[in-house]
């Protein structure tokens, strides 16, 4: 059971990393990308780095037994996830063009 979980670990790390890694490529093909932004791109190759080293220290608290720093480093590596998904959306929002029913929303005073 153990060993499951943490594959599914290191495969969630693999899924965001791809997830990355296709956002990347958008604002590749985008014009006029801040700078700002691609520093935050290359923030989370770091952010990744930090999950993998965490997830393999993990794996070692998991061999032996050791489950409140296995719940510890879950916790760690899920909300560098979440920050990365947090910082994605608003990226997203602020790079999508309005659509037609986003224009209909806006209200003038």
């Amino acid at each position: 059971m153990k060993k499951i979980i943490i594959h599914r670990l290191f495969q969630s790390i693999s899924e965001l990393e791809q997830a990355i890694a296709s956002a990347r490529l958008v604002l590749k093909n985008k014009r006029n990308v801040p700078a700002a932004l691609i520093e935050r791109m290359k923030m989370y190759d770091e952010i990744l780095v930090k999950q993998r080293e965490l997830a393999t220290v993990l794996c070692g608290h998991a061999a032996i037994g050791n489950w409140g720093e296995v719940s510890r480093h879950i916790k760690l590596i899920n909300a560098l996830s979440h920050m990365i998904s947090d910082d994605a959306r608003e990226i997203l929002t602020g790079v999508q063009a309005p659509t037609e029913e986003d224009r209909h929303d806006v209200i003038f005073c």
